[in-house]
């Protein structure tokens, strides 16, 4: 009898101990709120939004000073981000950087959890080979502001590249950089081993389908059942397109030896409606592909070359933004509405969390990444980069000390009572 008290304690105490992982414990788990709209609700009513979510990030496309404030103390990890236009004046002029750092950045840490600056997005596919250029030395310019304000350990710095930066992604293990861009990625991919900030990127499942729209190409984005596509140089079946995605990329940093550069997805998602034209644009799709990636998040599987642990990925979108030009699809990426109400439920809500796990075996398959991504969100002008919140380095118990002394009271007396 007391042995059967003693397992049935220790039950209990692991699966609290998971719940309270998997429920509080998201690092992995961002979201983009995008501002190209003039329907959104007020800073601090997005504030509450998501602290009634299980989303633990923010990314900002720059550094709106409503929305920072509105975030302060919330515990919200927020990314911000400078934008294109401010690269010249933070790559020339060290005082401009150090202006920056003060007015977006100092006025409001640490109440405000600032914990990545992106520096433009999508630079280095831009085809713009001045702003190309100044990249590096601008991400260079704010890190070193950061480290002057004695917060370089605290916040990271980065720049955000569309999949269009690989030349190969198809096998995943053969995933290269274009050869044309290898020289400015290794300036910036040895900024981020040196300060160990992330290589940050935007794989859309979606637009991948949409250049081969086949039945089993869309279960295979959505994370259904499909027969899995096999890496014919590795052997590894991959089972999604996220993950052929993601590890493409991993083999490309591989590559050119920067395997300890941490990958973080910026961007990622699924349009709930689109143009007459746009293959797969629909509610069930993306409520399936949204869904079924949180909860491959969540179950901390990882990709085949980075196992057991969950990348730190940003969901494309909190809202729609419906002032971006473009097709249908561009204004329909929300997973919530204006009003403050779901779009869809992929069990966000900390209230209703109960995502199913993907529909599909958690090995995903080579297949070619397609290098598009939505129309990058307009940032007005000034600096942004950004850092992923950290992320476990594999699986672990992440639970706050104060819930496991609760924990331990609670599972005390069944041992004594042994």
């Amino acid at each position: 009898m007391a042995t059967l008290r003693s397992a049935t304690a220790f039950v209990f105490l692991l699966s609290l101990l998971h719940a309270i992982k998997v429920s509080k414990c998201q690092s992995f788990i961002g979201i983009n709120y995008g501002q190209v709209a003039d329907n959104l609700p007020p800073p601090s009513e997005t504030a509450k939004l998501l602290q009634s979510t299980s989303v633990e990030k923010v990314r900002l496309y720059g550094a709106d000073p409503a929305m920072i404030k509105a975030l302060a103390n919330t515990g919200i990890g927020i990314v911000i981000g400078a934008a294109d236009g401010d690269i010249p004046a933070l790559a020339s002029d060290p005082n401009f950087a150090k202006s920056w750092i003060n007015s977006n950045v100092i006025a409001y840490y640490p109440a405000s959890k600032i914990i990545l600056i992106n520096v433009g997005n999508e630079v280095m596919t831009s085809n713009d080979q001045n702003l190309m250029n100044q990249l590096l030395p601008a991400v260079q310019n704010v890190q070193n502001a950061l480290n002057e304000a004695s917060l370089g350990g605290k916040i990271k710095v980065s720049t955000v590249h569309s999949m269009a930066v690989l030349r190969q992604s198809e096998p995943p293990s053969a995933g290269m950089f274009h050869p044309n861009l290898v020289q400015m990625l290794k300036g910036l991919l040895s900024f981020n081993n040196a300060t160990g900030s992330p290589f940050e990127i935007n794989p859309y499942p979606y637009f991948a389908y949409g250049s081969d729209p086949r039945p089993e190409t869309l279960n295979f984005c959505l994370f259904q059942p499909n027969p899995g596509r096999v890496d014919s140089n590795t052997n590894i079946k991959y089972t999604n397109m996220f993950d052929a995605q993601v590890d493409a990329v991993r083999s490309a940093l591989n590559a050119m030896g920067f395997k300890d550069v941490e990958i973080v997805v910026a961007e990622t998602g699924w349009p709930y409606k689109g143009d007459s034209n746009e293959v797969g644009a629909s509610i069930e799709n993306a409520k399936a592909y949204n869904g079924n990636l949180i909860a491959h998040l969540r179950s901390m599987v990882g990709t085949p070359l980075m196992p057991g642990k969950s990348v730190d990925t940003y969901l494309f979108a909190l809202y729609d933004e419906d002032l971006k030009p473009g097709a249908g699809s561009e204004r329909a990426f929300g997973i919530y509405k204006p009003d403050l109400t779901m779009t869809y439920d992929i069990g966000l809500s900390k209230s209703s969390q109960a995502p199913s796990m993907p529909k599909t075996p958690a090995t995903p398959a080579p297949t070619p990444v397609s290098p598009a991504s939505p129309t990058p969100t307009p940032v007005s002008p000034s600096p942004k980069p950004i850092s992923p919140s950290p992320k476990p380095n594999k699986a672990s118990w992440c639970v706050p000390k104060a819930a496991l002394v609760l924990i331990l009271i609670l599972w005390h007396p069944m041992l004594l009572m042994q």
